[in-house]
């Protein structure tokens, strides 16, 4: 007669699972655990639900693999045999992601062990209005004088209201860029300069979302691929959810759909990968040249852009941030924002087509300087007709100031 109360079994079955994990035992086989499981499953007087993390991080990793089979299993008899009232995945981006296993030798490999997944159509990102409610409740507390329009826009537009990245920037605002030079109060923080000084920040440092982004580049070459066409080619690319870097892509948070055409999630995702790859084509930029001046009819915009931020980078490194292709107010794209020493620089640039495009040109950078509320902006133009003259000029259009470069 077992006089043991279910609290004891309970504890007995867990400290028997314990002893074979501090055993590590090289003969340990799947169904022993599952033995194990069921034994905790059965002594437990309320359902017990597992949550197993870090799922994407281990998919690669056959014998993760067969147990997932092995717990579907047991969930899919659980009237017959004594199992989980429920699993939970985490760090798993979506269910379908378990199909896809990676080896050096194949392509893919289907091997999921889940044969359902339930549609999540609820948008987890923040809103500009929730952001700002966000920090209106930090301003009562901490009375900086922030102006929270401002900020929560600032947020809004570099994250996407991505909550991870709105939550670290904040974060290091808090606690990071408070006590260094120029913010040594709350006030001086909780400014575009302090925002600025935040952004410089998450982009250097290491943390796990990085990481994470890093790893899936290199696990799915094809989506490396493809995010480099998106940033440097130029081109618009057709969303289609069902091409498979896109796929992957839209899975992992990298890219979203915008009115049909596949974009960068956020600013900050796409100075990330910009900084990434333009340290690997640092090596490069020798033979990327050579081939360009060789056939000159080839050279794009998207290229010039890339040699111009291989001179920029080592400039601003550390006292200034960039972004690429930004939306304006007025729904206008601009080449690059350089945000440095505190000032804003708007630069526009084109291959050399003659002074009517150039014109045009001007006309564009104009607008540009008005959405962004700045009096001076620069036009860098890629010149390949001997007969221009190369240099540095400064003009008036309309009430604005620019400074054209021809190269």
């Amino acid at each position: 007669m077992n006089l043991l109360s279910d609290d004891q079994k309970f504890q007995s079955a867990i400290g028997q699972l314990e002893l074979q994990v501090r055993e590590k035992r090289t003969d340990y086989e799947l169904p022993e655990l599952f033995d194990s499981l069921a034994g905790i499953c059965a002594s437990s007087d309320k359902p017990i639900v597992l949550m197993i993390d870090e799922v994407d991080s281990a998919t690669n990793n056959q014998v993760f693999l067969d147990f997932l089979a092995q717990l579907r299993a047991y969930y899919i008899d659980r009237d017959v045999w004594p199992s989980f009232q429920a699993v939970i995945l985490a760090g798993v981006y979506d269910v379908k992601n378990l199909k896809r296993k990676i080896r050096t030798e194949e392509d893919y490999k289907v091997n999921s062990p889940w044969n359902i997944a339930a549609d999540f159509n609820v948008d987890m990102s923040f809103s500009k209005e929730e952001i700002e409610g966000m920090l209106q409740e930090y301003e009562k507390d901490h009375h900086t004088g922030m102006d929270t329009g401002k900020i929560s826009g600032l947020l809004y537009d570099y994250t996407s209201g991505y909550p991870f990245l709105v939550s670290k920037l904040c974060k290091l605002m808090d606690e990071e860029v408070i006590g260094r030079e120029g913010y040594e109060n709350e006030n001086a923080v909780w400014t575009k300069n302090g925002f600025c000084e935040a952004v410089k920040m998450i982009l250097t440092e290491k943390n796990s979302l990085f990481e994470s982004l890093s790893e899936k580049l290199i696990s799915f070459p094809e989506l490396n691929t493809m995010l480099k066409a998106l940033l440097f080619t130029g081109k618009n690319i057709v969303y289609n959810f069902y091409e498979p870097s896109i796929n992957i892509a839209t899975m992992f948070g990298f890219v979203k759909n915008q009115n049909g055409i596949l974009t960068i999630s956020n600013r900050i995702f796409e100075t990330w990968l910009y900084n990434l790859y333009l340290s690997a084509a640092d090596m490069q930029s020798k033979e990327i040249y050579t081939a360009s001046l060789q056939d000159k009819n080839q050279f794009i915009e998207e290229e010039g852009r890339k040699y111009f931020l291989l001179y920029l980078r080592p400039i601003i490194n550390g006292t200034g941030n960039y972004y690429i292709e930004s939306q304006t107010r007025g729904l206008r794209c601009t080449d690059i924002i350089v945000d440095y020493r505190g000032e804003q620089y708007i630069i526009e640039m084109k291959i050399w087509r003659g002074e009517e495009y150039n014109n045009r040109g001007e006309k564009q950078l104009v607008g540009y300087l008005d959405d962004y509320d700045q009096k001076k902006g620069y036009m860098l133009s890629f010149n390949f007709n001997k007969k221009k003259k190369i240099g540095v000029q400064e003009i008036i259009v309309e009430d604005k100031v620019l400074i054209e470069a021809v190269v």
